[in-house]
């Protein structure tokens, strides 16, 4: 396995038990550079959790747990991911019967905790994984109570790929003699290195086109695709599908199963493209992807940092295409100045403009729409057809309307198709059968119609009715029983 700096770095000083704040580019292998260390310190099978991660995503914390059981498979290390969107009753049975090592979310670890399932005093190592992106999502007050619950005499360990202000003042007030670990030089731009980027000066309206013209390029393998709002990642997905890519959204009102649905998809090549807000754009490391876009400018260097990151990982390269539009050039010109770029000033580009087809090698008559022969067979599909896995958190689920279907089924009436035969005395009736009107030949006496009517007739002729006064029978006008 390839070393990368920051694991060479930080691992012997994690492993001697110090605290660490650890700030290296996305995908260099912080994960490692922590996992190593807090699997090789912690006492495996103890009842109550030993070490814990704290991510700020749902998909973060998934993919450290991945990374952590494949480390410690043949140490046997028990590791249990807890977040929002699933049930608890796995997450809690799972902590009763004993855990070594919890990576979950701030808000579901405090629920865990104040529910009692979760016993955080016997955790010796912390680690903050994406710190300032924590900070970003407004998780400093939760994080700063799950660290009250934690004993002081522990070692904390900080990984981000940015470190503010702020990240600074926490280490200073939960962090004992803390040692600075910085990958990379300070002269040296925070931009992925192995990274080709672009920058084009598009138009809101030609984007579409642009986007699905790109996706045509020689060479290209996963491609993620950023915006800024849930509504434009399922329009910009919904448009994709339409031109006949294969193409789902992940964004954070979709529901967790369908987040991991389209996640896993993607990862195991099922979907070509993944539309994603940056919710999908920290921490979340998918093998072979070689495209990012920027369908909409970020809003910050440090988003830019971490969506371009999510391709060239591990040393491996990639591409990154960024479209600005003439209302955002004020905020790019600010992040190209941050990261010390060479795009003050895109190009003004359009979908038809020779350039952008020879910088992104895009073969020559490229059109917006994928012709039909080289369609994708599952191009339309949903993920969620893709991906079928069980639910059991609060989620969307297709099989409602089976379930209404099934509750219908009960409450309509069965029909038999066998016939009756009407009974007096337990001999059958000659004359009227069941379902038709009764003939001429029917017993006299007997009222005419169904077998239904004939029942309540007799049980009128069973029941004589008496009028009353106050209460009391009048004995003068009392009814005879109905005659037939």
């Amino acid at each position: 396995m390839e070393a990368f700096p920051i694991q060479e770095l930080a691992l012997p000083i994690a492993l001697g038990g110090h605290d660490i704040i650890g700030q290296a580019r996305t995908g260099t292998g912080k994960t490692l550079a922590f996992g190593a260390a807090l699997l090789q310190r912690i006492e495996h099978g103890g009842k109550k959790p030993q070490a814990l991660v704290v991510a700020p995503t749902r998909e973060l914390a998934l993919q450290v747990t991945d990374d952590l059981l494949v480390a410690g498979g043949k140490l046997g290390t028990r590791v249990l991911s807890v977040y929002g969107g699933r049930a608890y009753e796995p997450q809690i049975d799972a902590l009763r019967e004993g855990v070594d090592v919890v990576v979950g979310t701030p808000g579901r670890l405090l629920d865990l905790v104040k529910q009692k399932h979760l016993d955080l005093s016997q955790v010796a190592i912390l680690v903050l994984d994406e710190a300032d992106r924590m900070l970003d999502l407004g998780f400093l007050p939760d994080i700063e109570r799950i660290i009250d619950r934690i004993p002081a005499q522990r070692q904390t360990m900080m990984f981000s790929a940015t470190m503010p202000g702020e990240i600074v003042a926490l280490s200073r007030r939960y962090l004992t003699r803390p040692t600075n670990v910085r990958a990379e030089s300070h002269a040296e731009s925070d931009a992925t290195p192995q990274v080709v980027q672009h920058v084009f000066q598009a138009h809101q309206m030609d984007k579409p086109e642009m986007l699905a013209r790109l996706l045509q390029a020689e060479g290209r393998g996963l491609t993620m695709i950023f915006c800024q709002t849930k509504r434009a990642c399922d329009r910009v997905a919904a448009d994709l599908v339409q031109r006949g890519f294969d193409a789902a959204a992940v964004h954070g009102d979709l529901g967790q199963s369908q987040r991991e649905r389209a996640l896993r998809a993607f990862r195991n090549g099922k979907i070509g493209m993944l539309v994603a807000t940056d919710v999908a754009a920290r921490g979340l490391d998918v093998d072979d992807v070689t495209h990012v876009v920027n369908y909409e400018c970020p809003d910050s260097a440090d988003t830019y940092v971490h969506r371009i990151g999510r391709t060239g990982r591990a040393g491996k390269e990639g591409v990154a295409v960024t479209f600005v539009d003439w209302s955002d050039l004020t905020r790019w010109k600010l992040i190209n100045s941050t990261l010390d770029l060479p795009f003050a000033a895109p190009e003004e580009t359009y979908s038809t403009s020779p350039h952008y087809f020879a910088a992104l090698g895009i073969p020559e008559g490229t059109k917006g729409t994928l012709p039909k022969e080289h369609r994708h067979e599952r191009a339309g599909l949903d993920a969620e057809e893709l991906e079928d896995i069980g639910e059991t958190g609060k989620t969307r689920s297709n099989t409602r309307g089976r379930d209404r279907d099934r509750d219908e089924d009960r409450e309509r009436p069965r029909r038999r198709n066998r016939a009756r035969t009407r009974t007096r005395g337990g001999k059958p009736v000659e004359g009227v059968s069941a379902g038709r009107p009764a003939e001429t030949g029917d017993a006299p006496g007997e009222p005419a119609g169904t077998v239904v009517d004939a029942v309540a007739t007799e049980r009128k002729r069973s029941r004589p009715r008496r009028r009353t006064r106050a209460g009391k029978p009048a004995t003068d006008t009392t009814e005879a029983p109905q005659s037939a």
